[in-house]
């Protein structure tokens, strides 16, 4: 939301607040006057009604006087404040509560016709032009014996209606006045809270457009709007890291595939222009095809953590024996065992163990966890791979007693071409991806791989699997 939109909201704001005082003060006047009308028009036709059924059906019958009938009417009328009639069938006002009662001279109404007042229990105007301003009506006929005898009829003026109306408007401006003063604290809070963090947020999203990942949004509150401001800041700094590690991959990848290269094209031309007699060809043509198979060992883990990105989609779950698996695996490293006096003892938790997984992924699993024993342990040395079943898990441990991995690097050692020193160990040909796939393989299986390293005492690898169900036997 620019200053522009925002400038137009507040224009929105005043005109909603205008367009809506105008319609409390004309149709909102009107459904009030109405409903006034409507109340005190049903409570003076109850207050004739027993006015007919008691005082009236009483003269009528002759069981009181006129003079009395009067008195009662008048003191009625007083507490109504209202005029209070008893009409004739033909229109002569036989007493009227607000005048002195004359017996001998009652008034006549011309053209008296309670049918053209209408089929409604009340009516506003003049009552057959009576009255000099609008009164509010109420008629109700007095009967005895089933015959009209006539009506009592009661008035009051319309002004009271209009002070009633008034003093109910005076109470509904004031909650507008109210309720338009809160919404515009509402609009203050929304443009401290939304408008200007949201504002911030449009900045942060241009600068991160257009390139600067390392721009930070300073939004602090802890709402929404500072929940997205840190998602926001959280996603710039990732794709800073991917940017980073990109450039990092880059630079590793030329670096890891320059040196072979440079070696073997080294030694290929000392071949060819004579350089490296012939006696000694053989030598170099068994380093070149070292340096070869190191580059063939470096794109098949490159095209493996590839694959794994799209975590499972490359998962082949079954049900196997994961203890036949280590044995093959172990017997893969016999030869370079030999050759450095290392042992391989493997603890199994009983003859078979099954679990469920990708046997071909966890075989490369085991395969690196391995390797990676053997090229950090010294001659004459033994590489311990234990299975355990805890709580429907299946634990699998590879331990060494190797040189032990730094405090600072254990957490680094998930990372993709990073390598410990290589002093530390005694094979410099790694590729530092290796442990990489092995923890996006784990990922991949939803299970944990931890690590307990210490220097100069050993390295353990610990990572779980779920348990399987062994093959059911044919009868």
């Amino acid at each position: 939301m620019n200053r522009k939109l925002y400038g137009k909201f507040l224009l929105a704001y005043a005109l909603v607040g205008v367009v809506s005082f105008l319609l409390i003060s004309t149709l909102g006047s009107k459904l009030i006057q109405q409903k006034v009308v409507a109340s005190v028009s049903s409570t003076l036709y109850k207050e004739a009604a027993s006015i007919a059924s008691n005082q009236g059906t009483k003269y009528y019958t002759d069981k009181t006087s006129l003079e009395d009938t009067y008195e009662t009417i008048e003191l009625l009328g007083i507490y109504q404040n209202s005029e209070i009639w008893l009409l004739s069938r033909d229109g002569d006002i036989l007493l009227n509560s607000s005048m002195p009662l004359d017996e001998e001279h009652a008034e006549h109404l011309p053209g008296f016709d309670p049918v053209a007042l209408g089929f409604d229990y009340y009516s506003v105007g003049r009552f057959f032009q009576y009255f000099d301003q609008d009164m509010l009506s109420v008629m109700k006929p007095v009967t005895g014996n089933l015959s009209l005898r006539g009506y009592i009829a009661i008035h009051t003026s319309m002004q009271d209606i209009y002070q009633q109306r008034e003093s109910i408007l005076a109470v509904v401006y004031i909650l507008f006045a109210v309720i338009y003063a809160m919404f515009f604290l509402i609009l203050l809070l929304f443009s401290f809270t939304v408008y200007r963090p949201l504002k911030k947020i449009i900045h942060g999203a241009k600068e991160y457009a257009d390139g600067n990942l390392t721009y930070n949004i300073l939004v602090r509150s802890h709402d929404e709007m500072g929940y997205l401001a840190t998602t926001l800041n959280y996603m710039s700094g990732e794709l800073n890291k991917m940017n980073e590690y990109q450039r990092k991959f880059v630079a590793n990848v030329s670096h890891d595939f320059r040196s072979p290269l440079t070696s073997i094209k080294g030694y290929v031309e000392a071949i060819q222009d004579g350089t490296i007699p012939p006696e000694m060809q053989e030598k170099y043509l068994n380093i070149v095809l070292l340096e070869t198979e190191r580059l063939n060992k470096l794109t098949k883990e490159m095209l493996t953590l590839n694959a794994l990105d799209n975590r499972g989609s490359f998962l082949d779950i079954t049900s196997f024996d994961l203890n036949a698996v280590i044995k093959n695996t172990a017997a893969s490293f016999e030869g370079i065992c030999r050759n450095k006096h290392i042992t391989i003892q493997l603890l199994m938790a009983a003859q078979t163990l099954y679990v469920s997984a990708d046997i071909g992924k966890i075989q490369q699993v085991l395969y690196n966890l391995i390797d990676n024993a053997i090229k950090f342990s010294d001659k004459d040395s033994t590489i311990f791979v234990e299975t355990t079943e805890k709580h429907g898990k299946v634990f699998v441990s590879v331990k060494d007693t190797g040189v032990g991995i730094p405090r600072d690097s254990i957490q680094k050692i998930w990372e993709r071409f990073y390598k410990i020193d290589a002093s530390r160990g005694k094979d410099r040909r790694g590729t530092g991806l290796g442990l990489s796939i092995v923890k996006e393989i784990i990922n991949a299986h939803n299970q944990n791989i931890n690590v307990i390293s210490t220097q100069g005492v050993g390295t353990e690898f610990v990572f779980t699997l779920d348990k399987g169900k062994a093959p059911t036997s044919a009868p």
